[in-house]
């Protein structure tokens, strides 16, 4: 923080440190507040510099005492005013007035509030004043008596030292927070399971899929001898898109869906035709970008097999299973979350048939969303109290009763309707309504969505 605090240096240093207290129990504003933050803080810095002076001079045990009796002093005013810094901050965020952390920079309404650098603070700041008002609410104590405790061993009572003797207490409150969110987690993850489940027609929050892509190999002579097209029936990509899983989707759902390494960009795209990311294109640039406010990718998980795949540039031995959202799904517990990749940390699994996928993550997902309703896209087999629909999965076994109607009739997928292969390319029926309704405009119908696309313009300079 700035220290950019006229002090007179003729003052004893106890009487700053009373002029800082009294500053700090006026204050009525954050300005105020930071200003007595700022007063405590340039005590505590001279006192340093007095006491280290002093024992340089190998000045008398009693004089350096007392040098650091003032330093401790300004550390318990400075840190008090980091307690109220945390409210004030806490209340601005509130009110509007500064920017909450987590919202994309490319939403409008975050350009207009203030953000944590402009009003001269840093994250680390907050936290740690964040950190400082829950140790005291805990124990209102625990900084007195821990400089007391730093003092009486005679040694000099620094930030460090001071953090480190509270570093115990903010632990135990870290586990307790985490512990809290976990509950809180689990309570939000059934009460958005039961709303889903009062919804007219079925909607699911979780919805797993495993696309059936179609990879064009640079031959069709050479290189069709291990196409997926020889083991199961693939659909091109614009098949994909419309197919319409967001009619499915609750208004807050998390997807997981599969992708082939060298299908990663269509991958992009089939997430933006389902709604679950939202990509547009800057018209002052001409570049492409995602909106973050109510769709967005938000990770991956990297699936490594124990067998070695073909490849042009790299020779496939991983698939990805992206993760994507679209309003306000409940997360994993902090703690609980699935290790994504490196050379020790990516799961490992055997490679079963061709495209099956490791239970290990279904397995998981079941376990952090055991309340929400879920449906698996192109199942292999059927899961207790899941709904499956797609290639290979068991009529018997789904019990979500309509989602193969509500899927076909919503994309006109000749794939979703068991057709055969040559008649997926048709043209989609007439009554085809994308899921691509946003901003209020109309759905798109076959027409329009076999229209030429209009030609770009050029791009404009980005500006240096």
């Amino acid at each position: 923080m700035p220290k950019a605090v006229a002090i007179v240096a003729a003052k004893p240093l106890p009487s700053l440190v009373k002029e800082a207290a009294a500053a700090l129990s006026r204050a009525t504003t954050a300005a105020e507040v930071l200003d007595a933050h700022d007063k405590a803080g340039a005590v505590y810095d001279m006192a340093k510099r007095a006491a280290r002076l002093h024992k340089a001079k190998a000045a008398h045990d009693e004089l350096v005492a007392a040098t650091y009796r003032v330093q401790a002093d300004a550390l318990e005013i400075e840190s008090q005013a980091k307690r109220r810094l945390a409210d004030e901050y806490d209340a601005a965020q509130e009110r509007g007035e500064v920017a909450k952390r987590g919202k994309p920079v490319n939403v409008p309404e975050r350009n207009n509030k203030a953000t944590t650098a402009e009003i001269g603070l840093n994250r680390k700041d907050i936290h740690e004043a964040r950190q400082m008002r829950a140790a005291i609410a805990r124990n209102p104590a625990i900084v007195r008596e821990a400089l007391d405790d730093i003092l009486a061993s005679g040694d000099e009572p620094t930030r460090t030292a001071l953090k480190r003797a509270i570093a115990p207490a903010v632990k135990t409150l870290r586990s307790e927070d985490q512990a809290a969110k976990k509950e809180r987690r689990a309570l939000r993850e059934v009460a958005l399971a039961a709303g889903y489940k009062e919804l007219p027609a079925k909607k699911y929050g979780v919805i797993y899929a495993d696309p059936e892509w179609k990879f064009d190999p640079y031959s069709l002579e050479t290189g069709m001898d291990r196409a997926a097209d020889n083991h199961y029936p693939t659909s091109d990509l614009l098949t994909l898109m419309r197919r319409d899983v967001g009619a499915i989707a609750a208004k807050d759902c998390v997807l997981f869906m599969w992708a082939t390494v060298p299908m990663l960009i269509e991958a992009i795209c089939v997430l933006d035709a389902w709604g679950f990311a939202w990509i547009e294109r800057d018209p002052n640039t001409g570049f492409l970008a995602p909106n973050k406010a109510h769709a967005r990718y938000i990770s991956h998980w990297a699936w490594l097999k124990n067998r070695i795949g073909t490849g042009y540039w790299a020779r496939g031995k991983h698939e990805i299973l992206l993760i994507a959202t679209r309003g306000k799904p409940v997360a994993p517990a902090m703690g609980d979350q699935l290790d994504s990749w490196s050379d020790d940390m990516a799961v490992e699994a055997d490679v079963g048939r061709h495209s099956a996928k490791p239970a290990v993550f279904a397995e998981w997902i079941e376990k952090h969303w055991p309340n929400t309703p879920k449906i698996e896209l192109n199942a292999r087999e059927a899961r207790p109290g899941w709904n499956a629909w797609g290639y290979e999965s068991n009529p018997v076994a789904n019990t979500g009763e309509g989602v193969n109607g509500a899927i076909a009739a919503a994309s006109g997928d000749p794939a979703s309707r068991g057709d055969d292969v040559e008649d997926r390319q048709r043209p989609a029926s007439p009554g085809f309504t994308g899921g691509r309704k946003r901003g209020g405009g109309k759905p798109v119908s076959a027409e329009q969505d076999h229209a030429p696309l209009r030609k770009r313009g050029a791009r404009k300079a980005v500006p240096a």
